[in-house]
């Protein structure tokens, strides 16, 4: 993948990324601060809280609620309603009951029923419109299915540009090895690091480094070896020392005697 692709690429899972966690505190996350969450199917409201509407509710004392405020209650077990409060119906012969008279927005008439105080779930603080219909339908088969499906599918797209750079990366190695071919190795070149005492390590060195290096060198190689610190880089570093040794020495026994 380019780098402008990988760019715009990674600038549009970026947003989508952010969209889908938006949506899921809106929808989810409300919750977790103790609001009820509900779409507005009808236009009773209006325009109040359009039909589509996502309504949050907060559960409040009945005892609190004043005639004007809208109100979210049950209407039966199955059937949840938001209306506004027209006025308040204490009970005859329990002051302590209260029912309240209804009416939408939109509508011309009250509700034919009082509601009681208990069936009251609490007061709308805000909506959104239309984020309803997204909520309804993916709480409920296909909707659902979908909206699993694309979050699989977006976490793919979102590792999509990681798993193109590395097979780049591979692709680059793989051409830098054709172009430039490795190095005739010097004799012994990597040094295998034996669990053996201090002194049997400086000879192991000293066998397989042909007599390369010195006394001293053997030496600094035996404790860098004892330490953990012999790593890639120190076994190049070597490689390239016993190419130039093995190379001095071959000169000079090539050189004529004077």
């Amino acid at each position: 993948m380019s780098g402008s692709l990988k760019k715009i690429w990674n600038a549009v899972s970026t947003v989508l990324v952010i969209l889908v966690v938006l949506l899921a505190l809106l929808l989810v996350g409300a919750r977790v601060v103790g609001l009820q969450v509900f779409t507005v199917l009808s236009g009773s409201m209006e325009p109040t809280y359009h039909t589509g509407s996502l309504i949050y509710v907060k559960k409040v004392d009945p005892y609190t609620i004043k005639e004007g405020q809208p109100i979210t209650f049950m209407l039966d077990e199955d059937t949840i309603a938001t209306h506004r409060v027209v006025g308040i119906v204490p009970d005859e012969d329990d002051p302590t009951v209260i029912r309240f008279r209804t009416k939408g927005d939109a509508n011309d008439a009250e509700d034919g029923s009082l509601v009681h105080y208990k069936n009251v779930v609490g007061t709308p603080i805000f909506s959104i419109p239309y984020l309803g219909y997204i909520a309804d339908y993916i709480q409920h088969p296909p909707g659902m299915y979908i909206a699993i499906s694309a979050g699989a599918v977006l976490l793919l797209l979102v590792f999509l540009p990681d798993i193109f750079a590395d097979e780049d990366k591979g692709r680059k190695k793989s051409r830098r090895g054709r172009k430039n071919p490795p190095e005739a190795e010097a004799p012994a070149a990597e040094v295998d690091v034996p669990q053996q005492e201090p002194e049997t390590l400086a000879d192991e060195i000293r066998r397989k480094t042909d007599g390369l290096l010195t006394d001293e060198e053997v030496g600094k190689l035996c404790r860098l070896i004892e330490a953990g610190k012999y790593n890639d880089a120190a076994a190049e570093s070597l490689r390239r020392l016993l190419i130039r040794r093995d190379a001095e020495r071959k000169r000079q026994q090539a050189a004529p005697l004077s």
